[in-house]
């Protein structure tokens, strides 16, 4: 038998914004999806997609999964999040291998940017 991750599912209140959200900062569009829900890619892309499913619930707490986001100039790409409707949380920390800072997506979802050296 052979396992392939295909995908990590977001819980939305919003799920046209939060998926509007995520298709422009990764520049990807949105693929076939089920009615009310919105998945950037395919099940059969090179990379994971991204589902985005209707909850009637907010957030609460902390995720205890999240996404890292690689990026070229992380000062860039803090603006480029914020100018999309996300923000910087204020988090940053810097290692050896590069900076990483912390961001949330317009409902609150963190993940991780990352600039590598």
């Amino acid at each position: 038998m052979t396992n392939r991750w295909v995908g990590v599912t977001v819980d939305c209140l919003d799920v046209q914004r939060v998926a509007g959200f995520w298709s422009a900062l990764l520049d990807r569009p949105p693929g076939p999806s089920e009615p009310g829900w919105v998945y950037l890619g395919h099940a059969d892309d090179p990379q994971p997609r991204l589902v985005f499913q209707p909850v009637t619930e907010p957030k609460r707490g902390k995720a205890r999964l999240h996404l890292d986001i690689a990026v070229d100039d992380i000062e860039a790409g803090i603006a480029q999040v914020s100018a999309l409707g996300g923000r910087f949380t204020g988090e940053r920390h810097e290692y050896e291998e590069g900076v990483v800072v912390v961001m949330a997506d317009p409902e609150g979802h963190e993940f991780c940017m990352v600039q590598y050296f």
